[in-house]
């Protein structure tokens, strides 16, 4: 299976299985251990990351801890929530998206208003989005929560290996398995969602798309750096490379956030917003 949406492959598997559970509640039938057990998806041949075996094994000491919440330094100017130019070498699909959203967005316009129709930022745009990100780290995984649709992600550091190519359901922020090289913690991200996912102004990813992020913890452990080297064979030619920097926010939490449609048509810079005015609008960066 090469993607799947929501609830993809493993949520239909656990629907399929619940069916004849749900006909026996009706019934006033109990539910057997077995029924139960086959509603929980598992990890064959791994322990899950929260499990107190897992997370007593002893492991060496981390370079750091991120527990936190952060916030992509855009001191420099808004632009800089975008991982380019510098550019690579796009191929011509991926070179047609890059000049169709410069030119639309010289002209005021939306392009590509995924995430203004409710589809997810997805793997790297989640993390430059104009809201601050939660990190809870523990020894065999960090938790990712975002203030902007409340995006999760999950990154393992507990040693297990990449999900089977041929079963895995694709996802926005994609499978990350994470490891330390001395203070530096270097996460591979594959198993990416293309559909309606993009970088920048309209770039477009293919499941062929990963990601290696290297962070570093700057020395007042205020600051963070984030050095991203991208790849996609059938978008760009070699790494596309771009870093970033994070400063800790002590004095914000992460709420629930809801992505709805109807809430998007009163935003100017989305295509729904765009339409409900009778305008052109903007490129939208500033909503989102």
């Amino acid at each position: 299976m090469r993607h799947g949406w929501w609830p993809g492959l493993a949520g239909l598997a656990l629907v399929l299985a619940a069916a004849p559970v749900a006909a026996q509640q009706r019934g006033a039938g109990p539910l057997s251990p077995e029924q139960i057990d086959k509603m929980i998806p598992k990890h064959p041949g791994y322990l899950g990351a929260m499990a107190p075996e897992n997370l007593n094994k002893p492991r060496p000491a981390p370079g750091f801890d991120m527990t936190g919440t952060w916030f992509v330094d855009l001191s420099a100017g808004f632009a800089k929530f975008m991982f380019g130019p510098p550019y690579p070498k796009f191929l011509p699909d991926a070179q047609k998206a890059l000049e169709e959203g410069q030119a639309a967005a010289k002209a005021g316009k939306t392009y590509r208003d995924a995430i203004g129709q409710c589809y997810p930022a997805g793997m790297p745009m989640i993390m430059t989005r104009v809201w601050p990100i939660l990190f809870v780290q523990k020894p065999t995984a960090i938790y990712m929560v975002a203030g902007f649709v409340n995006s999760f992600r999950a990154i393992y550091l507990d040693g297990r290996k990449f999900s089977d190519p041929d079963t895995v359901v694709h996802t926005y922020n994609g499978e990350s398995i994470g490891h330390w090289e001395g203070k530096t913690l270097v996460i591979d991200t594959r198993y990416i969602e293309p559909e309606n996912h993009y970088i920048d102004n309209g770039i477009p990813v293919s499941d062929e798309f990963r990601i290696t992020e290297r962070i570093t913890m700057l020395e007042d452990g205020k600051r963070m750096q984030i050095d991203y080297i991208m790849t996609d064979p059938q978008n760009w030619e070699g790494e596309w490379r771009n870093t970033k920097q994070w400063t800790r926010q002590d004095y914000t939490d992460i709420g629930e956030v809801e992505c709805v449609l109807a809430n998007n048509a009163h935003l100017p810079g989305t295509d729904l917003g765009n339409a409900s005015v009778g305008t052109a609008g903007t490129s939208g960066e500033t909503e989102r």
